[in-house]
């Protein structure tokens, strides 16, 4: 992985530390990929610092969450450098189709396997391998890995993490789509990506997978009760009682008032920050 080459886009100072946006060929995805990384002050002095995955929501790129979150702030305080890839492949031939919630910016954190998507989407493989070994091989990080996210990007994090327990420390999530084969968001992207078989799709599904965890991370989610989507879409009354039924301790916070936004996101970035700081150094 050392020998694949990435071109760096932008690079801003933020809170002593530095946010750069980088590029490289993808062999997981076959297209060119971008994402963003922040690197905190402590690597100035030297030092090898942990890492938390962000993945965001539908419609999002590598720049949304770096720009309106706030996070910087608090991965400076806490020596933390942040990673946020791109949502899905792009590219003039990359697959898509007219909709906000499928195909380019929808890749729903999975490995397709229907044509014409299984050519490019394998949006899995690139955030479970291939982007860390890219980001540990150029950067000056330790292999200590979170991961977090928010909406489609939280459903991400959450089967990524339950299912390789191993890879990561802490897994958190804002607003996740926590049960996606019983909503219509999930339905759609697991039809067009995995096809009509259903028992495919439950590989990708948090509320079906809690019972499976071969080890447990330390998990936190916040959800806002004023969302919009939260009785159609999110569902994460589904995991909480599959969780308590697999007695698997979770940390659910119902955030009064708040909504699907990254005004959400911004209000309590800080305690997931610090959250998965308590396990990553």
């Amino acid at each position: 992985m050392t020998d694949i080459a990435i071109s760096k886009l932008s690079s801003t100072l933020s809170f002593q530390g530095v946010h750069e946006q980088y590029s490289h060929v993808s062999s997981s995805n076959h297209c060119t990929m971008k994402f963003a990384i922040y690197l905190p002050p402590q690597v100035k002095q030297g030092q090898k610092v942990p890492v938390l995955y962000w993945l965001s929501g539908l419609t999002c790129t590598d720049e949304n969450f770096m720009q309106k979150a706030g996070a910087h702030q608090f991965a400076a305080k806490h020596g933390i450098a942040i990673v946020a890839p791109d949502t899905s492949p792009r590219g003039d031939d990359v697959a898509d189709i007219d909709s906000y919630d499928c195909g380019k910016g929808a890749g729903f954190y999975l490995n397709a396997t229907r044509m014409p998507w299984a050519k490019h989407y394998h949006m899995y493989d690139y955030v479970l391998n291939e982007l860390p070994a890219l980001i540990e091989a150029h950067f000056p990080v330790s292999n200590k890995r979170a991961i977090s996210g928010h909406s489609m990007g939280g459903h991400g994090a959450l089967t990524i993490a339950l299912k390789h327990p191993e890879k990561y420390v802490s897994v958190s999530a804002f607003a996740p789509i926590a049960n996606p084969t019983g909503c219509p968001w999930g339905q759609k992207a697991f039809s067009t990506y995995l096809g009509d078989d259903e028992s495919t799709w439950k590989h990708y599904d948090a509320t079906l997978l809690v019972d499976k965890a071969s080890a447990y991370l330390p998990t936190l989610i916040d959800q806002g009760s004023a969302d919009n989507f939260l009785q159609d879409q999110l569902k994460p009354e589904a995991l909480i009682e599959a969780a308590k039924r697999a007695d698997y301790t979770i940390g659910f916070r119902m955030q009064e008032g708040y909504d699907h936004s990254y005004y959400f996101i911004a209000s309590f970035i800080e305690d997931h920050i610090a959250f998965h700081a308590q396990h990553l150094t």
